[in-house]
């Protein structure tokens, strides 16, 4: 066992006695060491209740013959950053956690990992680090919440963001957003839509780190602690099989991601984290490959907010092999890719229920019969940009208009909420991708304030940030090369016509090349927004979005 470097022998006597300082005994320092890492903490409302579900792992790793040993992780709310400087940390935040879960497990040579995250940075943080260190690993969340009611329908908190664009747009008085306020959040758990917490737990369980049921079973049901037991319980005969993550980890395993991710609907944040996953388990994901594959992958999922469903409702249908089901009924998935509690993702599909029609389409009759999300290119975006497609209305998937330009989020935000926006215009916010921003913000107040103004069915929005899984409307994000680093989306002014064709996957900026090579010779690159600090470090490190925005290896780019 790796653990064996720091308990076994005469010469770890010294080590012995530190864990017996904490109460360990012999007994338990001669089993497997097995970390579980808890993101819970008193800031989010999917992690507020992790102890629970971290108990009910180490029971599980207890009850299997290994000895559970608990650290921590941090986490940040992208529902409480949004919309302000925090949010520069968000996306930041992930490669802290993939490191400080790397140094934990390395320093004191743990044998296994069973990783308790539930909210947007941490589960595709805690799936690098699994890739990264190769140890076996299973991955167990929190599990979503349930969505609120009012007025005889189901809300969530994306409800909450467009209603302030209401009473922005005056079709709202604040009473009304109060009791919104009181009641689309009812308990804990990830927000409920298929927003970016929830499709990245949805996809462990395809890359086959989380078992069935991680992404859907609401975090308030008791099927959820059982669910973290027997998480504990799948680790340990990891450990005694030696299946580690990158025997999971091939690229059919990505590809059959990338397939659920069309069939989902799932955000577009899921185009950062999946290259990044990758990446650590030594893969390279080009994401033209995901407009291939949602070429052939018809959406069968319309899931909040590019529908009336909530995450409850998938659970309810049966979940995320129902919908595997689908798919391997036209050869869309790879069925033999193997998962950790065993069994292949064929198997696990054919033990779940067929579709029911209305929260899982059948896949002769998808809502469309292409995924979810396109990658667009263009003079605009030479090396890619991302919008969700499923949230897309159809009079929006074509569209020409003039751009409204802003060098920041807040500036963009005021212009929006002050009524500047106009039917047709497509709203430009840059120099806050992932060096610029730093941090490569999510725009969420933004397109929500756009929605409910109703300008989301007659106006655009590109950005060389991000969008939350929560957005709809034409809200095309990852904008690469950003403008910090002199990408075309730099050279965009007040009024230039901006054509944009998803089904075409085109971002075309309809200036003449040679007027786009003066505006180049006259751009200087900006100062720098964040001079010192764990920013400013990544700031200088990281990589562009079209590759994951990742931190560069020492000598990389």
């Amino acid at each position: 066992m790796r653990s064996d470097r720091v308990k076994k022998g005469v010469e770890r006597a010294p080590h012995r006695s530190l864990f017996k300082a904490m109460g360990y005994t012999d007994e338990e320092l001669a089993r497997p060491l097995v970390g579980v890492v808890n993101a819970k903490n008193e800031i989010i409302p999917g992690h507020i209740h992790l102890d629970t579900i971290t108990n009910a792992v180490k029971a599980g790793i207890r009850s299997a013959g290994g000895t559970p040993i608990e650290f921590p992780a941090i986490g940040v709310c992208d529902g409480i950053a949004m919309g302000h400087s925090g949010m520069k940390y968000s996306l930041a935040s992930r490669e802290l956690i993939a490191d400080s879960i790397e140094t934990m497990a390395e320093a004191h040579a743990l044998d296994a990992l069973v990783l308790v995250p539930n909210c947007d940075k941490i589960v595709p943080g805690m799936m690098m680090a699994a890739a990264r260190l190769n140890i076996p690993s299973v991955l167990v969340s929190g599990g979503p919440m349930l969505p609120g009611r009012k007025g005889g329908a189901d809300i969530d908190l994306n409800t909450v963001f467009e209603a302030v664009g209401r009473v922005h747009a005056g079709k709202m008085g604040e009473a009304e957003l109060a009791a919104y306020e009181d009641s689309a959040c009812p308990g804990c758990g990830s927000c409920s839509g298929m927003f970016t917490a929830n499709s990245m737990n949805c996809l462990a369980e395809i890359l086959g780190l989380g078992l069935p049921g991680n992404g859907t079973v609401p975090a308030v049901y008791a099927e959820r602690v059982r669910l973290a037991k027997s998480a504990g319980a799948v680790v340990m005969r990891a450990i005694e099989k030696d299946i580690k993550p990158r025997d999971l980890l091939d690229l059919r395993q990505f590809r059959n991601a990338l397939a659920l991710d069309m069939a989902l609907g799932c955000s577009t944040n899921s185009m950062l984290h999946l290259p990044a996953i990758a990446r650590e388990a030594g893969i390279e994901l080009n994401l033209d490959l995901a407009n291939e594959i949602a070429a052939r992958t018809p959406n069968l999922c319309h899931l909040a907010p590019s529908g009336p469903h909530h995450v409850n409702q998938l659970y309810e249908a049966g979940g995320v092999f129902a919908v595997v089901k689908q798919l391997l009924i036209k050869g869309l998935i790879d069925g033999s890719a193997p998962t950790v509690c065993g069994k292949t993702v064929g198997e696990l599909a054919a033990a779940s229920p067929e579709a029911d029609g209305t929260v899982i389409r059948r896949i002769e009759d998808p809502y469309s019969a292409v995924g979810g999300i396109a990658v667009l290119r263009g003079n605009l975006a030479p090396d890619r940009a991302v919008v969700k497609r499923a949230a897309v209305a159809p009079s929006m998937l074509k569209h020409r208009g003039p751009a409204r330009v802003f060098d920041s989020e807040e500036a963009a935000n005021a212009a929006v909420k002050g009524g500047l926006i106009k039917a047709g215009d497509v709203v430009v916010i840059r120099y806050e991708g992932p060096r610029g921003g730093p941090g490569m913000r999510e725009m969420l107040e933004a397109t929500s304030a756009l929605a409910g103004m109703g300008r989301d069915a007659d106006t655009a929005l590109i950005t060389d940030g991000r969008f939350s899984g929560a957005t709809r409307g034409a809200a095309i994000g990852h904008v690469s090369p950003e403008a910090a680093a002199g990408g075309p989306i730099a050279l965009v002014r007040e009024g230039d016509f901006i054509s944009i064709d998803i089904d075409a996957g085109r971002l075309e900026l309809e200036v003449p090349d040679a007027e786009l090579a003066a505006r180049r010779a006259a751009w200087k690159a900006p100062l720098p927004k964040v001079k010192a600090g764990w920013l400013a470090r990544y700031a200088a490190l990281v990589s562009s979005a079209a590759s994951g925005a990742v931190l560069s290896p020492p000598g990389g780019t």
